[in-house]
């Protein structure tokens, strides 16, 4: 009779590596973080070995057990270190830490691969205050820029076609010029896993395949292979060396009379995109990345989950960073005071930020909002140019985000606005 027993050789190996395990002994690791510039600790740091990430005290010390040849360490408001455990030696050892805000501009799917946009926004960040990239890693298409190593991407043809031909070099080359890189996925709208996999998709009450206004398939938010998908695609990214995985469409479509995996209610909505960040965080915790997530610009103010499953209060544990999308145009129906908000991109940002702030409890350095860099759509067409631009900036820095990111879905941008 067919056994599925592993042959005796298979059996002896894994025997002496369970044995190894249990006689290597623990190494134990000690060490402090603190701010590079003044010497004070750096409270809420998160300090990673392999699979085992612990917070520091208030006196920014920690304490690990486990193997591992690196020590990795993340503070909102710093850039990421890597330090070989070898270092630390004993409990004096200090990791300095330095201070951080990213201000980036999006390249999409095909601007990161268009060597012209790419060298603009390059010799912007040269020129210019700004220092960081959001980078389409799956974009609303749901296509991926590089060869992927996650089989689902090649089977659904999300490669194709390939406009990032070597990801290491560039990868390598951003990292070289010390270029914050910030990986955006597109979640659950996904027009190639939707149309390969309809068993996936959202579907009309009458079990056809639905599509949004743009004419898009989204996926369906309750399904577990949804989410491996995505975190899988999130894992690489990290593995290839962006310090940031942010989710964007992480959310429900904003449509009624459509049918899921199982009934949508306001529960239900919250709890699926909050198993789906918990999930992706834990997968995500031995690279040590930054995790953020992109909101409407009303789930700032709206008080449920503006029928998609965004809470701003749920989100706030999940996440290093919430970003919202504060483009003036989107607010259709204005803020309290400000009904025509494309005349007061100020206080559109500002007064967003402010109201998060006052609902979540989080300081102002754990918000990184979108601001506006293209023609309004929404009112009367005025352009965004270098005043518009810079009122939104100013709003972010009174405020005391973490940083901004500039979006043109062209991808066309100038250094109007921007300081050198």
């Amino acid at each position: 009779m067919w056994s599925r027993r592993a042959p005796i050789g298979c059996n002896v190996y894994a025997l002496i590596v369970i044995l190894i395990a249990c006689v290597t002994p623990a190494v134990a690791y000690d060490g402090r973080i603190v701010d590079a510039s003044s010497g004070n600790p750096v409270e809420g740091a998160v300090v990673t070995l392999q699979a085992t990430a612990v917070s520091v005290d208030r006196s920014g010390r920690f304490h690990l057990d486990g193997g591992g040849d690196t020590l990795r360490v993340r503070a909102v408001g710093y850039r990421r270190e890597d330090v070989a455990a070898s270092q630390l030696t004993g409990s004096a050892t200090q990791i300095a830490l330095t201070r951080f805000q990213p201000k980036a501009l999006y390249l999409s799917f095909y601007g990161i691969g268009d060597k012209h946009l790419r060298q603009n926004a390059l010799n912007l960040l040269e020129a210019t205050e700004l220092n960081a990239l959001v980078i389409d890693v799956k974009s609303d298409n749901g296509k991926v820029p590089y060869a992927s190593s996650v089989p689902l991407a090649t089977e659904i043809g999300a490669q194709q076609p390939r406009t990032v031909r070597d990801i290491h070099a560039l990868m390598t080359m951003l990292r070289e010029k010390r270029i914050y890189t910030i990986a955006r996925i597109v979640v659950f709208k996904d027009v190639l896993l939707g149309a390969a996999r309809p068993d996936l998709a959202v579907k009309t009450r009458q079990g056809h395949l639905w599509r949004d206004r743009e004419n898009l398939i989204w996926t369906d938010a309750f399904r577990k292979e949804v989410w491996d998908y995505n975190i899988d695609l999130a894992v690489e990214a990290a593995a290839l060396g962006f310090d940031e995985i942010q989710f964007d469409y992480v959310r429900f479509p904003d449509a009624v009379g459509l049918a899921y995996a199982q009934p949508s209610t306001q529960s239900s909505r919250i709890a699926a995109i909050s198993g789906f960040l918990m999930e992706a965080r834990r997968r995500l915790t031995p690279y040590n990345v930054f995790l953020s997530a992109d909101i409407f610009g009303y789930v700032c103010w709206n008080l449920n989950d503006t029928m998609i499953g965004q809470l701003l209060e749920n989100l706030a544990p999940l996440l290093d960073f919430i970003s919202p999308m504060l483009y003036p145009s989107s607010f259709q129906f204005g803020i309290p005071g400000y009904r025509y908000p494309v005349a007061h991109p100020y206080e559109i940002v500002y007064l967003s930020l402010e109201r998060a702030r006052q609902r979540t409890g989080l300081p102002p350095g754990r918000f990184r909002p979108w601001l506006q860099a293209f023609k309004d759509y929404g009112f009367d067409g005025r352009p965004f140019t270098g005043n518009e631009i810079r009122a939104q900036i100013r709003a972010a820095k009174d405020f005391g985000s973490n940083g901004w990111m500039l979006w043109n879905p062209h991808n066309r941008y100038s250094a109007a606005g921007l300081s050198e």
